[in-house]
């Protein structure tokens, strides 16, 4: 059986989860205390050398780290991932822009909010990444010109992952109201993905102050 090594709060967590669900595929979740330093442990970094989680651990042992390298490795032959050659590089796409604009700034943005470290970060640093979410969901607004989701018609793991940390950016500060695609394309994903999946709290080590 598979296995997810996992943090509860890790939206890169949450669209492994996600997509294994929408699969029906069974596999063992271990979650990694991150700030009790166990993803430094030298039995994680045999895992991720990176020491960050998600990973998952084949049946034969063998691993794969990064978020959306575990979402196209799970969605191979699904509907979650299409075969034409333009398509899929369309997908790529936005899984390299999720990587790039969205979770770096609002990925980062909403932990340091959620967990007291917003002024230990203030100046340069929160304004740039501020700035940098603000494009990130203005470029999206314009990616969803063309159709209910991000490929046109059907949702792929381009739309999950995406969705995974913009649909928590009104954590942090950002608004939806200048993005109506946007808004709009969240409820869909929203309904496409179920109740299945809340989003967890981060846990109380991961608080400061």
């Amino acid at each position: 059986m598979l296995t997810l090594y996992d943090y509860p709060s890790s939206q890169n967590g949450w669209k492994v989860r996600v997509l294994l669900g929408l699969l029906g595929i069974s596999y063992r979740r271990k979650d990694v205390a991150l700030f009790a330093g166990e993803s430094r442990s030298e039995r994680f970094l045999r895992l991720n050398p990176v020491g960050a989680i998600p990973v998952i651990e084949l049946q034969d042992g063998r691993t794969i780290a990064e978020s959306n390298a575990i979402l196209t490795y799970l969605a191979e032959g699904t509907r979650f991932l299409p075969d034409e050659r333009y398509r899929r590089a369309k997908v790529m796409q936005w899984l390299f822009f999720e990587q790039y604009y969205v979770e770096p700034a609002i990925g980062s943005l909403r932990f340091w909010t959620l967990t007291g470290r917003l002024e230990l970060n203030a100046g340069r640093m929160v304004e740039s990444r501020r700035e940098t979410g603000t494009r990130a969901l203005a470029a999206l607004e314009r990616g969803l010109a063309g159709g209910s989701f991000l490929l046109g018609d059907f949702m792929t793991i381009a739309d999950i992952a995406v969705y995974a940390y913009t649909h928590r950016a009104e954590d942090c500060g950002f608004a939806f109201g200048p993005c109506p695609r946007v808004a709009a394309w969240l409820d869909r994903v929203a309904a496409a993905i179920g109740p299945d999946y809340p989003v967890e709290p981060f846990t109380s080590d991961a608080q400061v102050g």
